[in-house]
């Protein structure tokens, strides 16, 4: 019996380790296992260059190993071979670099790298064999999203098992500290097959020359597509200091698509194709760059220096895996003749203001000794660029929803990051304030004699300041300039104000008091205001009564305006019903409008109010009251309440500028919201809402923010938290506060454990084969002692059992912890250049709430609505 048992539990343990040895997700990484990167001590990034994800996904940390470049214009490369043997997919990429200290970076994939060395200079050359671009950055771009079910292809047979990184440092005086750069890029590896392979099509002149002094110089570049289908879904331009515009096109019987325009002195990053673009054979894929030999002595050839000149437009494209090409070039102008007929918005130049001409350029230029504040960028574009993963909650321990507030119109944060309200005191918006000529009606009242406008601590709502005592009928929009003074609308006066934040009297006045209109010295209700931090120029929403935007110069003389009223049916760009929120983005030069009644979000051109393009989603409902901006790519937003009979919740959003995407909702926890009416979002992506109804002001934070402040108060340091749950993301010696908005834990991508990885097969293999093993003992020994002792022998067989079980139990109960293992979360989503949704409706809300309502009417007014409780 002994030996029976003896021999069971022989076979049991030979099993467990067999099955110990199947390969684990964590056992391809053998390589890396303590090879843990040695990195300068000033590189705050993860010394792990591999970790998990999960059952199939990874994380690859490429890093500079602390760099400093002794020269401007110096091209440093690096290599990281690929930690698994078999074919991965890349799915997403996370840059870590700075325009303070990079030009750009680009990353290669290749099976072989020009020098083993730590790193090198890349006049060496990237790859010894044929190299492909991946991924390209430049002037604190966003992150390159790639569309759902699309990766990059490396490792297996066919794919690269190499990647090199490239850094340029353009103007070295930020490193005269001495210090060294990290700089590099996390990428999102996964196992899973995916059924569209991306690549990349490089277009680039090789022989333009630009004649010194000559106005205008083009550079064309002209192929023939002999290959399976492509569908193109994301394009970067680039050039030197000299190009003006780039533009590329397919060209398909004679007709020519736009793939993407845009000016390459704006940030080179990988924008999204606006409108598909499939590539088939035998089209022709042509491009332009627009250049200009001013202000130059000598000729200017394509090379690598700032003294030379680059013509390259890029291509991100994906195929059908069966058929896929990674890397594609096309350096010839097949057909000169053909660019006759290029359109010609191809050779208008995209305007661009000097400081973002000085921000995005980090060239060095040998007859200018720039100082290195000169290459200072902004506080907000400092920040990493965010995650998609994001998630806000109310702040619960907000106490702003007791303040005593009027009807709270506007919102605003300023230089302080304290928030400025704006409100109506004792004024409401109601039936009875205008007459069908949008005339005011209750003049009578008087202004509002309370102050109307608070200034609180964002955290404690402690109120630090009031104002605008008997100065505004009915307060409407609010805004603060870089100099800290308070742009206001006011829609019974028909009138803009600015306002000093002290002052008692406004320092500038637009519009006739009482008077509405429709000329350049007349509003109908304006609605907000916005003032471009770098040109000064101000910009007003006009409003329920009239659908434009006007442009005003900082002294307030009348620039230029676009708009007019929706048409019958869809709305169409540039068209408005009650143009009601603007949010300046001085990021990428765009003013985006919430377009009320049309449910949408409008966005267009700083100088020229080109239309840019349009934020539609299902769940913005009839109506979207506002939007905002935040520096490093988020936009909020939040919509009205639903129509009768229609299901889309009053909510926030959070959404990626780049992409439109929405990246997350949210809504109070204590209460509801009944009108939200305007929203403002600080750096750290703090969000407040004002709630015209509600009368009060929300407070949204990041869930893992306040998970961090309630770990300080347990006496727990922020950057202890931020090690523990942040394993790849980098932060600057100097600036240790972070600034990144912090995700939800459930979904995190590059915060996981590498001890998580453990695969799921072989979880349950191990607690299911012991378990079987023990019954079968058990089955045996019960049989055997039934044989022999009978009933008796039952009876201690159940003790005995008893025992055993519930040793079994107190292991299950306190050992491995399938929780973390098996913890449920959102998906991850890569579609950032799926197309926008365009349903929704035109149609205005009928509306009535008595007297603490805001009517808002648009013209025409709606017809009269049963009058509620």
């Amino acid at each position: 019996m002994a030996g029976l048992i003896n021999n069971l539990l022989i076979l049991f343990l030979v099993f467990q380790n067999n099955c110990l040895g199947f390969r684990s997700p964590l056992s391809v990484f053998k390589r890396y296992k303590d090879a843990t990167r040695s990195l300068s001590s000033e590189c705050l990034g993860s010394d792990r260059p591999v970790i998990s994800l999960g059952l199939s996904d990874f994380a690859l940390d490429i890093r500079m190993p602390g760099v400093t470049p002794k020269q401007s214009d110096t091209y440093l490369c690096m290599s990281v071979s690929l930690p698994v043997d078999d074919e991965a997919y890349v799915v997403d990429f996370k840059p870590h670099a700075s325009m303070d200290t990079v030009h750009h970076m680009l990353l290669f994939g290749c099976n072989e790298p020009s020098s083993a060395e730590n790193y090198w200079d890349c006049d060496e050359g990237t790859c010894k064999d044929k190299s492909n671009i991946l991924y390209a950055w430049a002037r604190n771009a966003p992150p390159t999203r790639l569309p759902k079910g699309v990766g990059f292809r490396v490792g297996g047979e066919t794919g690269g098992k190499f990647f090199v990184l490239q850094v340029h440092y353009g103007d070295i005086s930020a490193f005269r500290d001495k210090h060294k750069d990290c700089s590099g890029v996390t990428l999102h590896l996964t196992h899973q097959k995916q059924p569209l392979i991306a690549g990349m099509y490089l277009m680039m002149s090789v022989s333009t020359v630009i004649p010194p002094g000559e106005k205008v110089v083009d550079a064309d570049i002209a192929c023939h597509y002999k290959r399976f289908p492509m569908h193109l879904f994301a394009y970067r331009v680039h050039t030197h200091r000299l190009g003006k515009v780039v533009s590329g096109y397919r060209v398909r019987n004679g007709q020519w698509t736009l793939i993407g325009r845009q000016s390459p002195q704006l940030p080179q990053a990988f924008y999204p194709v606006e409108h598909p673009v499939d590539v088939s054979y035998d089209d022709i894929l042509a491009a332009r760059c627009v250049f200009s030999g001013e202000g130059r002595t000598t000729e200017t050839h394509i090379g690598g220096t700032a003294n030379d000149e680059m013509c390259n437009f890029y291509i991100m494209y994906y195929m059908e895996a069966k058929h896929a090409v990674s890397y594609m070039t096309c350096t010839q102008n097949a057909n000169p003749e053909m660019f006759r007929n290029i359109p010609q918005e191809a050779n208008i130049p995209i305007p661009v203001k000097p400081d973002m001409l000085k921000m995005t350029h980090g060239h060095h230029e040998e007859t200018k000794d720039t100082d290195k504040s000169s290459l200072q960028l902004s506080k907000g574009e400092e920040e990493e660029i965010l995650d998609q993963d994001f998630h806000i909650e109310e702040a619960v321990e907000w106490p702003g929803l007791d303040l005593k507030l009027g009807q709270v119109s506007g919102l605003a944060l300023d230089h302080e990051n304290n928030l400025v309200v704006f409100h109506r005191g004792d004024h409401v918006w109601d039936e009875n304030s205008f007459d069908s000529k949008f005339v005011y009606q209750q003049r009578g009242l008087g202004p509002i004699e309370q102050n109307t406008i608070f200034v609180l601590n964002p955290s404690t709502a402690k109120l630090l300041h009031s104002t605008g005592k008997s100065l505004f009928y009915l307060p409407h929009g609010l805004s603060i300039d870089k100099n800290g003074n308070y742009w206001l609308t006011d829609v019974a006066l028909h009138q803009v104000f600015k306002l000093g934040a002290d002052a008692k009297e406004p320092l500038l006045t637009l519009g006739v008091a009482l008077q509405p209109g429709s000329d350049k010295n007349h509003f109908c209700q304006p609605t907000d205001v916005a003032v471009d931090p770098i040109t000064g120029s101000v910009y007003v929403s006009d409003g329920y009564c009239n659908s434009r935007i006007i442009q005003f110069s900082p002294n307030g003389l009348y620039i230029m305006q676009w708009g007019e009223e929706t048409s019958l049916g869809r709305a169409r760009p540039g068209q408005f019903n009650i143009p009601h929120s603007l949010a300046l983005i001085p990021d990428f030069s765009q003013l985006c409008v919430a377009d009320r009644e049309n449910g949408r979000i409008q966005c267009f051109r700083l100088g020229t109010g080109e239309f840019v393009r349009e934020i539609k989603h299902k769940s913005f409902g009839r109506e979207l009251f506002a939007v905002s901006y935040a520096p490093g790519g988020l936009l909020f937003a939040v919509n009205g309440m639903p129509y009768p009979g229609e299901a889309e919740p009053v909510q926030g959003f959070v959404m990626n500028f780049s992409t439109g995407e929405i990246i997350d909702t949210f809504i109070p926890l204590r209460k509801s919201f009944e009108m939200p009416h305007d929203v403002v979002a600080s750096e750290d992506k703090t969000v407040f809402v004002g709630d015209v109804h509600a009368r009060t002001v929300w407070k949204f934070a990041s869930t893992e923010k306040m998970e961090h402040r309630s770990v300080k108060k347990a006496g727990i340091e922020v950057q202890e938290i931020k090690e523990l749950e942040t394993v790849v993301e980098a932060r600057l010696k100097n600036n240790p506060e972070p600034t990144d908005p912090l995700k939800k834990q459930e979904k995190q991508h590059l915060v996981r454990q590498a001890s998580t990885g453990v695969s799921f097969v072989l979880i349950t293999t191990l607690l299911i084969i012991p378990v079987v093993v023990l019954l079968a003992i058990l089955v045996f020994i019960r049989w055997r002692k039934t044989t022999v002792y009978g009933a008796d022998g039952e009876h201690k067989l159940d003790s005995n059992s008893s025992r055993v079980l519930g040793r079994l139990r107190g292991k299950g109960g306190g050992g491995l912890n399938l929780g973390n293992f098996f913890a449920s979360h959102k998906g991850y989503s890569r579609k950032g250049f799926d197309r926008l949704s365009t349903e929704g409706s035109d149609q205005e809300k009928d509306e009535d709430d008595g007297t603490d309502s805001e009517e808002e009417y648009s013209a025409p007014p709606p017809p009269p609505a049963p009058s509620s409780s």
